[in-house]
């Protein structure tokens, strides 16, 4: 986050400075005493939301937006965030993909009991029976018939 950043939210922080900025966007007062007021303008100032004649800068909004773009995720990443999954995708492809990077992290060959495989699927999602049906209905996991031991499949 730049300086820029840090003071435009230090500066919004405090009612009384949000009072003064609201006022200047919709062109009113603020309700606060003269010292407040200007305690508040000058830090309003000072952040880049009030020009010296007390109008208010909206203009900075779109400055900082642009000097910071938003980055953008594509493929599975855009279904994953800190290392769980966020929803699944719509698209077949993408969610083949999803899975096989669950699977990745699972041990191929290692035959888990339920709870072993629902442990370890815990640690990217939180709808784990959801997980391992996908798993199964895709052929990367496979289970014995009564459902009490899983194995993943080579890749």
């Amino acid at each position: 986050m730049t300086n820029q950043w840090r003071r435009i939210i230090a500066a919004l922080a405090n009612p009384d400075r949000r009072a003064v900025w609201a006022a200047a966007v919709l062109a009113t007062s603020a309700n606060l005493s003269d010292a407040k007021r200007a305690k508040a303008v000058t830090a309003l100032r000072d952040a880049g939301l009030l020009d010296h004649q007390g109008n208010a800068v909206t203009v900075v909004f779109n400055e900082l937006l642009a000097s910071e773009p938003e980055v953008r995720r594509d493929g599975i990443d855009r279904f994953i965030r800190n290392g769980r999954i966020e929803q699944y995708p719509a698209k077949p492809s993408l969610r083949h993909e999803l899975l096989e990077w669950v699977a990745g992290a699972l041990p191929t060959g290692q035959k888990m009991t339920e709870r072993e495989l629902g442990d370890r699927l815990a640690l990217v999602a939180d709808d784990v029976v959801t997980l391992r049906r996908y798993l199964v209905d895709a052929g990367t996991l496979v289970r014995t018939r009564d459902g009490s031991v899983y194995e993943v499949q080579p890749r």
